[in-house]
């Protein structure tokens, strides 16, 4: 369970797993996100769904990395007329048993990226390269815990949230192993790893945090982490996550993240030292394997052009002997032509 304010507190239940009543703000989302990787083939992938109900459509995004460093992505936002399941776009999760076993598939299309930094021009990307059918059947299994849930007063009312500088009112996350295939073209991969899913609910814009570094990673089945620092908007970051060993969760107290950049500002590796609320530390550094550009844009109600950019690093992590693997998700809003975290220092 994620850390509260002493006037907060989080609350959870098996239901949440389900659709909830948008109400009425008009950027409602709620989306589930999966992550998977063999560590055996190094490769595996991400997949997200994003409920807008109240705008009528849903975000789709299938992102694959593939052994030899290609990425097959397809991005879409299919119509739709309620909140009814997270099912559009060709891609659907099941709740066969809620924080237990949850099944995702898709079949449709993908964008197959010889060179992923393409996706930074998206619609040069599309003219550019082909596209092939793709297959994704997987079935992940909780490990841990959950962590998280929807954040509450003290006295269980729910806490008032402005929709136009909400990212969501709920969010939980939880370790888990992976197994099925994911087939592009001919080519058919059998998965078997481990990874890591996340729910939230409520209103969303992307550009409601200045930035984020997000950073899940799996050692096996018995030994992971989540870091996160979010930037606050004043200059300074919220630090937290958890690392999960011994079937519990360990609460992230302090986390510092250096990162290492390419000519695009692209994170190349990073740097991350941990501690956590039981007194345990850890150093842990990571190597950016592959990683595709992606963007979020919109008009601010005073006509200002917003540009979000999210690189989705598959990362390799090591610490001590161990070596895993997982993501680094660099969330940062453009500003001038600089992403303000890296100005911020991460």
């Amino acid at each position: 369970m994620a850390k509260a304010a002493s006037n907060v507190t989080y609350r959870l239940a098996p239901e949440d797993e389900h659709p909830h009543d948008p109400g009425a703000a008009k950027n409602y989302n709620e989306s589930m996100y999966f992550n998977a990787f063999d560590p055996a083939r190094k490769m595996g992938g991400w997949f997200r769904i994003g409920n807008r109900p109240n705008e009528r459509y849903a975000e789709v995004s299938v992102c694959v990395y593939l052994p030899d460093g290609r990425v097959a992505f397809t991005f879409a936002r299919p119509e739709i007329h309620d909140n009814a399941a997270l099912d559009a776009g060709g891609l659907k999760i099941d709740v066969v048993e809620p924080f237990k076993r949850l099944d995702v598939t898709y079949e449709g299309k993908a964008l197959v990226l010889a060179q992923p930094h393409d996706m930074a021009d998206p619609k040069q990307a599309y003219l550019n390269n082909l596209r092939a059918a793709c297959s994704v059947r997987l079935r992940f299994t909780g490990l841990s815990p959950m962590y998280g849930g929807e954040a509450v007063n003290a006295d269980g009312s729910p806490i008032a949230v402005d929709p136009e500088k909400s990212f969501a009112k709920a969010h939980y996350e939880q370790h888990c192993a992976a197994e099925g295939e994911i087939t592009v073209g001919d080519e058919r991969f059998p998965i078997s790893g481990y990874g890591l899913r996340d729910k939230s609910w409520g209103p969303r814009y992307w550009q409601a945090i200045e930035w984020y570094r997000w950073c899940p990673m799996n050692f096996g089945p018995d030994f992971g982490m989540m870091l996160s620092v979010i930037g606050d908007g004043k200059g300074g970051a919220h630090q937290g996550g958890m690392v999960f060993r011994d079937g519990v969760y360990d609460l992230i107290s302090e986390c510092r993240i250096d990162s290492d950049w390419d000519e695009n500002d692209y994170q190349t590796g990073l740097r991350a030292s941990v501690r956590t609320e039981a007194g345990k530390s850890y150093e842990i550094s990571g190597r950016v394997l592959s990683l595709i550009p992606l963007r979020n844009r919109r008009n601010s109600p005073d006509g200002v052009d917003l540009n979000t950019r999210i690189t989705e690093g598959f990362t390799e992590y090591r610490c001590g002997d161990l070596i895993g693997y997982g993501m680094s998700e660099y969330l940062d809003q453009i500003v001038d032509g600089r992403a303000l975290g890296r100005v911020a220092g991460y």
